[in-house]
């Protein structure tokens, strides 16, 4: 009898461990020990060849095989060595201006929206949750999620980029991939 109950109870826990996972299964891992980052990215994305001239800031853009238009980026700028991610700015600060560097591109007719902002407490390090809308002219809307840390004199900013008709779709693997992200 005791073991049938302890058989059943182990069905019902592998189930609700299993449909509990199920919005974000799908996730593999990237490292990069040289620079120090790392995060999940989904199955099904292949990394894409920069070439010479985008790898100034850009260090890594990963594309979904069949949805060309849905990315990850990594982008790595300077910052003061003796600044933290905080003296920056506020979660909004940050995230404003963010918008404000999205919105003066050559494309002076992009408009994007700042749909929210957080913090959250990593091991060490604090990182910026960013979500914004972006509006192009004669394209599709498009959704992003970045997560945002300083570490070593560096600013890291980790993006996710898809249309908006399939944000619904891939939002609860973003966000996961996105809180994923760490730097050392």
């Amino acid at each position: 009898m005791f073991k049938s109950f302890l058989a059943g109870l182990l069905i019902v826990l592998s189930l609700v461990t299993t449909s509990c996972a199920a919005g974000v299964t799908g996730l593999q891992s990237y490292v990069n020990t040289s620079k120090g980052y790392e995060f999940l990215y989904p199955n099904g994305w292949i990394p894409v060849n920069l070439g010479t001239s985008a790898r100034k800031t850009v260090d890594v853009v990963f594309r979904d095989l069949v949805e060309r238009t849905e990315n990850l980026s990594v982008i790595i700028n300077d910052v003061p060595e003796d600044k933290t991610l905080e003296d920056l700015g506020s979660p909004s600060e940050v995230g404003y201006r963010l918008l404000k560097a999205m919105n003066n591109t050559p494309d002076s007719e992009q408009k994007a929206e700042f749909i929210r902002a957080e913090s959250r407490q990593g091991k060490d390090k604090t990182y910026y949750l960013l979500e914004y809308e972006e509006n192009l002219p004669d394209r599709e809307a498009r959704h992003n999620v970045a997560s945002v840390a300083v570490s070593r004199g560096k600013i890291f900013t980790f993006n996710l980029s898809t249309p908006q008709r399939r944000w619904d779709t891939v939002k609860d693997s973003f966000e996961v991939a996105a809180k994923s992200f760490t730097v050392r």
